[in-house]
């Protein structure tokens, strides 16, 4: 796997090249805050799942937090 920061209007989000998937991961705590602009987007963006688990709907994929080492 191939790590690289993208930019965003000036966002970095962190991403992940999977070689054998061919396609790229990106970092949904970045994302959050590049779309939020929120002082803290990772508590956004467990606040999120947890609303979704509590209204008993489903996020469309299961997303884990990804550790890059940049």
């Amino acid at each position: 796997m191939n790590n690289e920061i993208k930019l965003f209007e000036g966002n970095q989000i962190r991403s992940i090249w999977d070689n054998e998937q061919e396609e790229w991961y990106f970092s949904v705590v970045d994302i959050v805050g590049a779309l939020t602009d929120s002082k803290n987007p990772r508590d956004y963006w467990y606040r999120v799942k947890k609303r979704m688990t509590e209204e008993k709907s489903q996020l469309s994929t299961i997303c884990r937090q990804l550790k890059c080492n940049f």
